[in-house]
């Protein structure tokens, strides 16, 4: 009896571990940090509170994202709670909807549907409510997927690690670094940036001219306003500009018509600048920038604004920045998204004809870039990334889940146009 026993068991063991016995992977997607509302009524009050879906009114769908690298079969379930009744949800993806319902007031999973994904990227899944007898429609923690699909690797923020939710909700941000003439002094960088109509959502920030010390650009901070941006980092490491000594406060020399001028902090802290100006998505902007020491230990930073196609300067700021005594270096330029509701929209920005001048009034262009990504990105957070080459000089891209993502870290060259050097008689800037 012992021995037929032992016999059944060796080959139970052997089964489960036969050479092509496949099993079924589980991921749990959190919502804090792969959820967004991407539709909501007026007035609505529904979003993600404490990980979880806070969600009483029909006209709330909430979107969860996550990536396949590969062609697959999987199920799709939630783990959730119903307050208190029973509620209708609609779980969709692409065209396809299932109606589910769903009850009980202790936490547990729920099986929703199963689907072929044909090809590798991003999938989305819509959750709306249907019918609720209780006052919410339900807590949904975590979008759960099974597959027994060989190898399946799946991309999505797995836990909130280094307030991770936030940052994978922003999503991923892009730069591209210029190469930089060598053993050149440089002075002044000259760039041009164009934002198609579409691309320019809320929370956009289109960064023109970056160097070692700052950062100069545009943003759409909302739907009604927008901003000419220019910030220069203390010497003073800190993300609270009220804990910087007075030896190392960045001071703002000058500014010009209709700009505001202050600090910063949180990411870093220092001078900062902004005018609230009405630029246009479809309109190609110029921004030249200007380090300087001045001999006493400083260096002054200076950004001027125009349009490309029309005469003239504006001034945005002047900065005094202490303890620093050297030219314009890290020449380089950026693309992020900084409002986590709104890291769903896709943001896409053209960086083109970009020049320094050095300390002897050469003139150099750049046509060579490196593109990079943050954290989010290198991390395998969120993939939806992309920049390289394309009419008239760089594109940069990120947000929307989109599923063509561009390698980061490699370098790309853009077609040399002299003729488009920047012609400007610096003693005439204001």
């Amino acid at each position: 009896m012992l021995k037929n026993t032992l016999k059944k068991s060796l080959r139970l063991i052997l089964l489960l571990i036969a050479p092509g016995q496949t099993h079924a992977a589980e991921w749990a997607i959190p919502m804090a940090g792969n959820a967004f509302v991407t539709e909501s009524a007026a007035g609505s009050r529904d979003g993600i509170e404490r990980g979880a879906t806070r969600w009483s009114d029909a006209g709330t769908v909430f979107s969860v994202y996550f990536r396949v690298d590969r062609a697959c079969e999987i199920s799709l379930g939630g783990r959730l709670l119903v307050p208190a009744g029973e509620s209708t949800i609609q779980v969709s993806v692409a065209e396809k909807n299932w109606p589910i319902t769903v009850k009980g007031a202790a936490s547990h999973d729920t099986e929703f549907s199963t689907l072929s994904l044909a090809q590798p990227g991003y999938v989305r899944v819509d959750l709306r409510g249907m019918a609720k007898s209780g006052e919410t429609f339900a807590q949904v923690t975590d979008l759960l997927v099974r597959s027994s699909t060989a190898g399946l690797q799946l991309n999505h923020v797995k836990n909130n690690e280094g307030n991770m939710f936030y940052w994978g909700r922003r999503g991923p941000s892009v730069h591209l670094g210029y190469e930089m003439p060598r053993g050149k002094n440089i002075t002044y960088s000259y760039s041009e940036i164009t934002v198609k109509p579409g691309d320019d959502p809320p929370g956009s920030y289109y960064m023109a001219n970056g160097f070692g010390e700052g950062y100069y650009g545009i943003q759409v901070k909302s739907a009604t306003e927008r901003w000419i941006l220019f910030s220069v980092w203390s010497p003073f490491h800190t993300d609270d500009p009220k804990s910087i000594p007075d030896a190392d406060r960045v001071k703002l020399l000058a500014k010009g018509e209709g700009v505001r001028g202050g600090e910063f902090g949180g990411e870093g802290a220092g001078g900062q600048s902004f005018k609230v100006h009405p630029w246009k998505s479809g309109v190609t902007y110029r921004f030249l920038n200007s380090a300087q020491p001045d001999g006493k230990g400083n260096t002054i930073y200076s950004a001027w604004f125009g349009e490309v196609g029309k005469d003239g300067w504006e001034l945005i700021a002047r900065f005094s920045r202490p303890k620093t005594n050297k030219h314009l270096t890290g020449f380089h330029s950026f693309l992020e998204n900084f409002y986590d509701r709104d890291g769903f929209r896709e943001r896409r920005s053209l960086h083109g004809n970009q020049w320094v001048c050095d300390t002897e009034g050469q003139w150099h262009e750049l046509t060579r870039a490196r593109f990079t990504t943050d954290g989010t990105g290198g991390g395998g957070h969120r993939l939806d990334f992309a920049g390289g080459v394309t009419e008239g000089g760089f594109f940069m891209r990120n947000g929307g889940f989109f599923s063509d993502n561009v390698k980061a870290n490699q370098w790309f060259e853009r077609k040399p146009a002299p003729e488009k050097k920047p012609m400007i008689d610096f003693a005439k800037l204001p």
